[in-house]
């Protein structure tokens, strides 16, 4: 599958700006974005490339339990994820790498919640409103509908004040649009008339499914049987899922409702490193989408505006030195106290949980000094 005569696309997969009728509402944001902005669109991009390579080697060698790989997505996440404020929630799948980094979640704890040593990762209060990763299909579509129903209930949308006004955003992957969750989000959001965006990216593969056999039509067309509009873009564009994420929340924050955005997008790697793609995918599509890869499009149009080697250079060597520390700190990582299991079952101190916790201190001190 390839893109579209609906496809919203700004940057052709040759890295030059396209101008159509199509593009032409969304132009006016790109046109505001700085010569550093655009620097910081290419740094995420590479950066975390280079990270979720090396997270992949150290899953391979033994020291994460899985890993989920954003291979070939990263124009997407990293469009998207600049288009948000800080202010606004964002409620991500699983491999939503990129995003947590912008929002300031060390990629560290990504590593530690893939080991199996952290329950959840973050704290969202503490990373920009990033919330935590999801591993339950499409449950999350549920929490951030929710949320945004509070936001709305609150009058912190379509305040008056659009600095002001906040909304949600919430990530899942073409196979969520067949659970039951995401369609139940649809019917809340849609009633309610929630300030969110539903960010499906369609990387064209729910593990093995393809997404032809999930939808006899474009996911897009999906939500307006809901009554939200939809909207398919260019994933691979970063400059596109930009544009079109910051018109959806400008408008969602304003009061119009939720909105949804298919972004076409695929899955260079595997599905998780538990799985084989070769088993069951074309050789022909991984070509094609090869040569849209986000990165190489969005060079040559950073290149073509002047920009010179040594910018490049020095990404390259970023990227590098995040791989080379999370290396280092993975391989420091000991085991987590046990005492850790009982923190966060509530909110607040629990009785059951003192006594849980002076148990296991107790049986676990019986086998001190070589007592059986």
């Amino acid at each position: 599958m390839s893109y579209t005569a609906a496809t919203v696309q700004l940057l052709s997969p040759e890295g030059s700006l396209v101008t159509s009728d199509a593009s032409a509402e969304y132009l006016p944001y790109v046109e505001k974005l700085s010569d550093e902005q655009l620097r910081e669109f290419h740094r995420q991009m590479v950066v975390i490339r280079r990270f979720d390579i090396e997270a992949a080697n150290l899953q391979r060698q033994g020291q994460l339990a899985l890993w989920i790989p954003s291979l070939g997505q990263e124009a997407a996440q990293v469009g998207s994820g600049f288009a948000a404020r800080p202010h606004d929630h964002i409620f991500p799948a699983y491999r939503e790498h990129v995003i947590a980094r912008i929002r300031g979640v060390d990629p560290i704890k990504i590593i530690e919640m893939l080991r199996g040593i952290s329950h959840g990762g973050w704290d969202p209060a503490e990373n920009n409103n990033f919330h935590l990763y999801t591993l339950v299909i499409g449950s999350q579509a549920l929490h951030a509908t929710g949320y945004a129903m509070g936001i709305q209930l609150d009058g912190l949308t379509a305040t008056g004040n659009p600095d002001a006004d906040e909304a949600v955003i919430v990530y899942f992957g073409d196979g969520a649009t067949s659970q039951g969750d995401v369609s139940e989000a649809f019917v809340f959001a849609a009633s309610y008339q929630t300030p969110q965006v539903f960010f499906l990216q369609n990387n064209h593969w729910a593990i093995s499914v393809p997404v032809s056999r999930q939808s006899r039509t474009p996911l897009y067309l999906r939500s307006s049987g809901f009554g939200i509009p939809g909207v398919q873009i260019d994933g691979n564009d970063v400059l596109a899922s930009y544009a079109v994420t910051s018109a959806n929340l400008d408008a969602a924050r304003g009061g119009e409702g939720p909105r949804f955005i298919e972004a076409l997008t695929y899955r260079m790697g595997a599905h998780t490193t538990s799985d084989d793609p070769t088993k069951y995918r074309d050789a022909d599509d991984l070509d094609f989408w090869s040569h849209a890869d986000p990165i190489t499009r969005f060079e040559t149009y950073l290149r073509s505006r002047g920009e010179g080697d040594a910018f490049f250079a020095e990404v390259a060597t970023e990227g590098d030195d995040l791989a080379s520390d999370v290396r280092k700190r993975t391989l420091e990582l000991g085991s987590p106290p046990a005492s850790k299991m009982f923190e966060h079952v509530y909110s607040d101190p629990h009785p059951l949980m003192d006594s849980q916790r002076a148990w296991l201190e107790g049986y676990e001190a019986a086998f001190e000094g070589g007592e059986e």
